[in-house]
């Protein structure tokens, strides 16, 4: 099982090292997407934290245990707290200058997410929950009532 993870992890690096060089940013993100849905996701969001890793693409879900004040200082972005099922806690920064609101977000809601993780000693946090302008990093998305949001 670990041997084949590494292939695909590996095959699925090449595959975005090539389109990155030639330019082709949303073929590698539908890639990394699909490759990312085959994994394990709240697992992922576990292990990252477990190895204060950042700087990872993943796609997880959680309950709404806190809905923050919008941080308004440079790029407006929407926060709340999400609990997943292993009860692992991440911040959600949604930039709302580049994506919609999460509109009527209330603790108890679910929200699927995927995005960039960033490691800190409190959950870390999960941000580019967006398109990326000028496909200069990989778009995220949150996924609400339905609606996706990016």
């Amino acid at each position: 099982m670990k041997k084949t993870l590494i292939l695909l992890v590996t095959v699925a690096l090449i595959i975005f090292e090539s389109y990155q060089e030639q330019g082709n940013f949303l073929i590698a993100d539908d890639l990394l997407q699909t490759f990312t849905l085959e994994n394990s996701e709240n697992n992922s969001l576990q292990r990252a934290f477990n190895n204060k890793q950042s700087d990872l693409q993943i796609q997880g879900a959680g309950v709404v245990v806190k809905v923050l004040r919008d941080d308004t200082k440079g790029s407006k972005h929407q926060k709340f707290i999400l609990r997943n099922n292993t009860g692992q806690s991440v911040l959600v920064a949604h930039n709302i200058d580049l994506a919609p609101r999460l509109s009527g977000l209330k603790k108890g809601d679910t929200v699927e997410f995927y995005g960039e993780y960033e490691w800190n000693a409190k959950g870390g946090v999960i941000h580019w929950t967006h398109k990326a302008p000028g496909s200069r990093h990989i778009s995220g998305w949150l996924k609400y009532q339905g609606r996706t949001y990016q």
